[in-house]
Formats: structure tokens, C-alpha cells, sequence
């Protein structure tokens, strides 16, 4: 398919023609970002947020992009995303983007960030693109095959023990109770002498690194939908298993997260349930 042009409608449920769709885009996005990130980066507060929520006007160019090469292919589709786009997520062709996933990381100059791509048909995750700008790196699944680096087949971890592994976590912007939970957590995998804990600031890339076996797990204990829209699929396809951080599957609302290998799942679920904040 030529990505320039639109899907035909036969081929609206030809995922690798919409595989080729979401690579585009992603690309797209990550250009303005690198464009950004040469010249100089300036972000400011989310309004009404806290001082360390933050938004640059990379994301919502780099989100413009995005939109501009998905409405140009697949024209009425439904897209949810980050920066002002909601939608009723009950419809049969949606996406969800993340135009800059790590904009802390971005803001500070840390060179790890990504532009998070996921397409969902009736419900189901069914393409995911991640794509990491600075490094070039572009991560990819789509349903019922195989998850990819580039052109380079990836695999989970396939240990079950945790003390052969590297565990990623994130923290949620709460500083108060969750953040004490994802530090009890932390203690209680460092009890189980798992080599150690890496805390990057970039949800869809850390779900990469456990579909790429880095990581034998990684958990958060609140993600927004496009945060792991595209790293659900690449986990799963990869290999893994993803669910939120009690066991249950993830929708397309805030969650928690766990994504760990296969072998691996039931042990970490031990514990993040274990210390998973109340809800309020």
C-alpha cells in the first residue's frame, strides 16, 4: 500500500496495510519531535496540573502529524489521544496515539522518548507502532503474528524467577499514596533479589524492553490508555502477558499496569497486587 494515498476500503481490515498506516505516522511525529529536540526544546505545566505535568508544543505539532497521516488514509476513523482528542471508544476503526510519550524526559533533554501508535479493530488491539525518534529504534506487532525491532524478530524473557531479572516501573504524577505503594513494591522485588529496578520515564518504550526481554517485567500503578495502547500488543505478541496490576485485562480507561513474560506474570502479579494503592 502506498502509504500516501488511502486505504481502499477492502483493505480496512488488512492489518499490514494499516501496520504501514501507523509506521507513517509514527514517523511523522517523530520528525517534528527531532526537529524539536535540534533547536532547542520548551515545555510549560499542563494547565491546572502540577509544576512536573508537562506539555510542549513538540506534542501537539508532533500530534498534528500524526492525525494528518491517518485521517489521509483512513478517512473516518476514530482517534483518542493524549492532547485534547476524545472519542467514544466504541466504534469498529479506532486509533490511539501518544505524540510524545517521555515528555519529561524530552523537556530535561534525556534522550529517551517515543511516539506511541496503536490501532484498534472492534475492540481488540490489532497494530501497534512505537518509535523512538533520538535512537531511530521502531518497534512494531500486529495481531495474530509476531513483534518486531526494525526487521528483527523479538521474544519475552521466557525465565520464571525473578531473581534472573531486571524490573521496570514508573511512577504516576500522585506523590502521595501511590507513590508509596510503587516504593513498597520496588522493596519487596528488591526481597526477591532481582538483579534491579529501572525507572526510564517512558511507558511504551519500557513495554518494549520487556517484549524485547530486557526487562522481565515492568508494572505502573496508573498509565493512560495511549501510554500502552501499542506496547499491550507488542508484550502479547511478543510473547508475554499484560493485564493491569491485579490480574484483570486493560481497557481503553486509565489502569494500572503489568506486563512480565509469560513465565514470569504470576510471580510479579504477587506483589504488585499486594501493594496496589486503594482506589479513591
Amino acid at each position: 500500500m502506498s502509504v500516501s494515498g488511502r486505504v481502499s476500503r477492502n483493505a480496512d481490515h488488512d492489518l499490514n496495510a494499516l501496520l504501514d498506516v501507523a509506521f507513517s505516522a509514527a514517523v511523522a511525529g517523530g520528525n517534528v519531535l527531532l526537529r524539536y529536540w535540534n533547536s532547542g526544546v520548551s515545555s510549560r505545566s499542563k494547565e491546572g496540573g502540577k509544576s512536573y505535568d508537562l506539555v510542549s508544543d513538540a506534542d501537539l505539532e508532533s500530534q498534528a502529524a500524526v492525525v494528518k497521516v491517518i485521517e489521509a488514509a483512513c478517512p473516518g476513523h476514530s482517534i483518542l489521544g493524549e492532547e485534547d482528542l476524545q472519542v467514544d471508544t466504541n466504534v469498529q476503526h479506532l486509533w490511539v496515539v501518544d505524540p510524545l510519550d517521555g515528555t519529561n524526559n524530552f523537556a530535561h533533554r534525556v534522550p529517551h522518548f517515543a511516539v506511541s501508535i496503536a490501532y484498534f479493530q472492534d475492540g481488540v488491539p490489532s497494530v501497534g507502532v512505537v518509535h523512538s525518534p533520538v535512537t531511530g529504534s521502531t518497534y512494531s506487532a500486529v495481531r495474530g503474528q509476531f513483534s518486531r525491532c526494525g526487521v528483527h524478530r523479538i521474544r519475552c524473557d521466557e525465565t520464571s524467577e525473578l531473581s534472573k531479572s531486571l524490573v521496570g516501573c514508573g511512577f504516576y504524577y500522585d506523590r502521595g499514596d501511590m507513590m508509596r505503594s510503587t516504593l513498597a513494591a520496588i522493596e519487596e522485588f528488591f526481597g526477591q533479589d532481582i538483579h534491579g529496578i529501572r525507572r526510564l520515564g517512558t511507558a511504551s518504550l519500557d513495554l518494549c524492553a520487556v517484549a524485547s526481554g530486557r526487562f522481565g517485567a515492568f508494572f505502573e500503578y496508573k498509565l493512560s490508555p495511549w501510554d500502552y495502547a501499542a506496547g499491550q500488543l507488542i508484550v502479547t505478541e511478543a510473547g508475554g502477558k499484560i493485564t493491569d496490576a491485579r490480574g484483570n485485562p486493560l481497557g481503553l480507561t486509565p489502569s494500572s499496569v503489568l506486563a512480565a513474560g509469560e513465565n514470569l506474570h504470576a510471580a510479579a502479579l504477587a506483589i504488585t497486587m499486594k501493594h496496589h494503592p486503594a482506589p479513591k
